[in-house]
C-alpha cells in the first residue's frame, strides 16, 4: 500500500507539472479588426442632368463635371490648400525667370483602352481648348494663345510664357482627351461626337454604360480602372443617378436607391439632419459674399472714410445672418483670400459685431443724429445710400437684415432689387452704384491671385468695382504674380491681407459652405475646403464599403 501511494503521488505531481507547462504555452490571441478591402457599389443621387462627358464642354454643367472628375485626369491637380500636386505629370520644373515650364508625363499612365498617355494627347487637348467651340472663356483662350508649347519627346513638354506669371499652373488642371480616338474629329463636330456618350479617360474610374429609362439618360455607371497609375479606389463601381431636385434626391436616398446625395441644399437640410443614417460633411466653397462699396462715388464721399467703413461693418450682425438666414451654412469672412489655403493669413485685425462701438466711431468722425431725425449727418450730408441686391429670397433677406442693423446706428440704406444681368452690366461694370450686396464665385480658381478685384489698375475697366486705389496693396499682389517661390508669395499676400483688413475697402460678410450627404455605411469620407463641388471626390480612393476581418499584429511575450 505504501508503494501504491508513492506511485499515485508521482503520477499526480507529473500531471500537475504537465498541466502547468501546457497552460504556460497557451497562444496569445490577437484582437480581430475590420480592415477596408476592395468591393462594393456606391450610388450617388446627383441634382442635375446628363449633358456630355467631355471636359472641354463641362464648364457649365456640374453634373457632367462630377463624372468627368472620376473619368479624366489633368497634368496636375491641386490639394485642399491650393498647392499643386502631380497627376498625369510625375514631375515638372521651372526656369529661374519663371517663363519656362517643363513637364514629364508618367510612363505608366494609360488610357482606359490600354493605350499610353503621351505628349501628343496634351497638345491635342490644348488645340481644342483654344478653339472657339470649347466652353472655356475668352480670357483663358487668350492666355493659351500667348503660350508657346513645344513637344520635347513622347513624354516631355515645354511651355514658354511671354512673361512671368505665377498663377500659370492653375491653367493646367483641364481634363486630357485621347488623340488616338478623337484626332480625326473636327473641333466643330466634337460637341456631337459619339465619344461624349462613351468616354475614354485616364482617371481612377472608367466608363461602363449609360443608364436609360423611357429614352432618357437617368445615370452613368463607372467601374474602377485596374491599371490606374494612382492609388486604386476600394469601391469597385460608382453609379451616378440624376434627379431634378434636392427633394427627389433625398427621397431616392431614403428609399434605398442611393447611398449619397451630391448636395444637401437649404430646403432639405432639416430632413437630412433628422435622418439618423445620413452623415453630413461640409466644406468651404470658393465664394465670398460682401457689401461692395463704390469708393469713388462723388455723391457718397463718406465711403472714402475708413472709420465710416469700419463702423458699417461693425454694425452688421454677421453671425446672425449665418445662423438664421443661411441655417449655419457659411463661415464669417475676414479676408479676400480663402481660409485653409496656403496664402491665407488669419492674424489680421478682426472686426466684430459691436453696434455701440460703431455709434461711437461715427460720432468721432463727426456724424451725429439731428434732434428730430434718425439718420446721422455731417456738414449737411446724410449717411444715406442705396444698397443693390439680387432679386431672390436669400439676398433679399440678407439685405433687409443689414438694412435693419444699419438703421440701429443711424445709417439709412434704401434697398433696390436687381437681376444678375442688371447688377453686372448696368451697375458694377459702369461703376454706376453706391453699395451692392455681391457674391464672388471663384470656382476652379486654385491660385489665390486677388489682382483682378483689388489692384488699382483694374479700377477703371477691370473687376475692381470698388475702385480701391491703394498703391502699397497693389504692389504686393503685383509682385506675387511674378514671383514663383511659394514662401515669398505667402509673405506678399500676408502683407496685402493686413492692409485690406486695416482699410476695409469692402465689407466682407461670409464664405458659403457646401454640405454633402453620405450614408454612414460608407467609411472614411473626408471633405476639405473646396475649389469645385466635384472636389468631394478628391479622396475617393480612401472611401470604402466592404471590410475584411484581420488579426492585428501583437508582440509576443518577451519580444523586445
Amino acid at each position: 500500500m505504501k508503494r501504491l501511494r508513492w506511485q499515485i503521488l508521482v503520477v499526480v505531481l507529473t500531471l500537475t507539472l504537465v498541466a502547468v507547462l501546457l497552460f504556460s504555452q497557451q497562444p496569445v490571441l490577437a484582437p480581430v479588426s475590420n480592415q477596408p478591402t476592395s468591393g462594393g457599389i456606391y450610388t450617388e443621387a446627383v441634382i442635375g442632368s446628363f449633358g456630355r462627358l467631355n471636359p472641354v464642354f463641362d464648364l457649365h454643367n456640374q453634373a457632367d463635371r462630377d463624372v468627368d472628375r472620376l473619368v479624366y485626369s489633368g497634368l496636375i491637380r491641386f490639394d485642399a490648400a491650393g498647392l499643386p500636386q502631380p497627376d498625369l505629370a510625375e514631375s515638372w520644373g521651372m526656369s529661374q525667370d519663371g517663363m519656362i515650364y517643363n513637364f514629364s508625363i508618367r510612363p505608366e499612365a494609360r488610357w482606359h483602352d490600354g493605350q499610353p498617355v503621351t505628349s501628343d494627347d496634351i497638345l491635342f487637348t490644348l488645340s481644342l481648348l483654344r478653339s472657339q467651340f470649347s466652353a472655356y472663356s475668352d480670357d483663358v483662350r487668350a492666355l493659351w494663345d500667348q503660350v508657346e508649347i513645344t513637344r520635347l519627346d513622347e513624354r516631355t513638354l515645354k511651355f514658354t510664357l511671354p512673361e512671368p506669371y505665377a498663377p500659370f499652373l492653375d491653367y493646367l488642371t483641364f481634363g486630357i482627351l485621347p488623340q488616338h480616338l478623337l484626332g480625326t474629329v473636327q473641333a466643330d463636330q466634337l460637341m456631337n461626337a459619339d465619344f461624349n456618350l462613351h468616354p475614354v479617360g485616364s482617371g481612377p474610374y472608367r466608363f461602363d454604360q449609360l443608364l436609360v429609362e423611357d429614352d432618357r439618360i437617368i445615370g452613368v455607371a463607372l467601374s474602377v480602372f485596374e491599371d490606374y497609375y494612382g492609388a486604386k479606389p476600394f469601391k469597385k463601381q460608382i453609379v451616378i443617378r440624376y434627379f431634378e431636385s434636392a427633394q427627389a434626391a433625398l427621397a431616392a436616398y431614403q428609399e434605398g436607391e442611393a447611398l449619397g446625395i451630391n448636395q444637401v441644399t437649404a430646403d432639405i437640410l432639416p430632413a437630412a439632419l433628422a435622418d439618423p443614417n445620413l452623415g453630413l460633411y461640409s466644406g468651404r466653397l470658393p465664394a465670398l459674399s460682401m457689401v461692395m462699396l463704390n469708393l469713388n462715388n462723388p455723391e457718397r464721399p463718406f465711403f472714402q472714410e475708413r472709420d465710416v467703413r469700419k463702423a458699417l461693418l461693425m454694425a452688421i450682425n454677421r453671425q446672425w445672418l449665418v445662423d438664421r438666414i443661411l441655417d449655419g451654412q457659411a463661415i464669417l469672412a475676414d479676408s479676400p483670400i480663402f481660409p485653409g489655403t496656403w496664402a491665407y493669413y488669419g492674424n489680421v485685425e478682426q472686426v466684430t459685431y459691436d453696434p455701440q462701438a460703431a455709434i461711437a466711431l461715427l460720432k468721432e468722425a463727426g456724424y451725429v443724429l439731428p434732434a428730430d431725425g434718425q439718420v446721422r449727418t455731417k456738414d449737411g450730408l446724410a449717411l444715406s445710400f442705396t444698397l443693390l441686391h439680387l432679386d431672390d429670397g436669400l439676398h433679399t433677406a440678407v439685405a433687409q437684415a443689414i438694412q435693419q442693423d444699419w438703421a440701429g446706428v443711424g445709417v439709412q440704406a434704401a434697398l433696390q432689387p436687381v437681376t444678375l444681368e442688371q447688377m453686372q452690366s448696368a451697375y458694377l461694370a459702369p461703376r454706376a452704384y453706391e453699395a451692392a450686396l455681391v457674391d464672388l464665385d471663384l470656382s476652379r480658381a486654385h491660385d489665390p491671385d486677388p489682382y483682378p478685384f483689388w489692384h488699382q489698375s483694374e479700377s477703371l475697366s477691370g473687376q475692381n468695382y470698388a475702385q480701391w486705389d491703394n498703391r502699397a496693396a497693389s504692389e504686393y499682389i503685383e509682385q506675387a504674380r511674378v514671383v514663383a517661390d511659394t514662401e515669398a508669395r505667402t509673405r506678399l499676400y500676408r502683407n496685402f491681407q493686413v492692409i485690406f483688413a486695416r482699410e476695409i475697402p469692402s465689407l466682407l460678410l461670409y464664405y458659403p459652405v457646401y454640405t454633402y450627404g453620405v450614408d454612414l455605411r460608407v467609411n472614411n469620407i473626408q471633405i476639405a475646403p473646396l475649389f469645385d463641388t466635384s472636389d468631394r471626390f478628391m479622396t475617393i480612393s480612401d472611401w470604402y464599403l466592404v471590410t475584411r476581418r484581420a488579426l492585428e499584429q501583437t508582440a509576443e511575450p518577451g519580444t523586445p
